[in-house]
């Protein structure tokens, strides 16, 4: 897998997993191995957890694709 795979990879999936936490889809946190961090922390921070980890998937896209 070329690095410019990984780096669209990492952009897009970025992107989804911020518009699956703006829109609050229950499919996607209701999702077994999404579950596991809505037990431990509740809707509200398993979204928070995800919208982090949203952004930082999109950084790395937006700061390995300049290289």
């Amino acid at each position: 897998m070329s690095s410019r795979t990984v780096i669209i990879f990492a952009f897009l999936a970025g992107i989804f997993v911020l518009v699956a936490v703006v829109s609050d889809w229950n499919w996607f946190f209701e999702h077994p191995k999404a579950k596991f961090l809505v037990d431990a922390f509740g809707r509200k921070g398993a979204r928070v957890f995800y919208g982090v980890l949203g952004c930082a998937l999109l950084i790395l896209g937006l700061y390995c694709g300049q290289f």
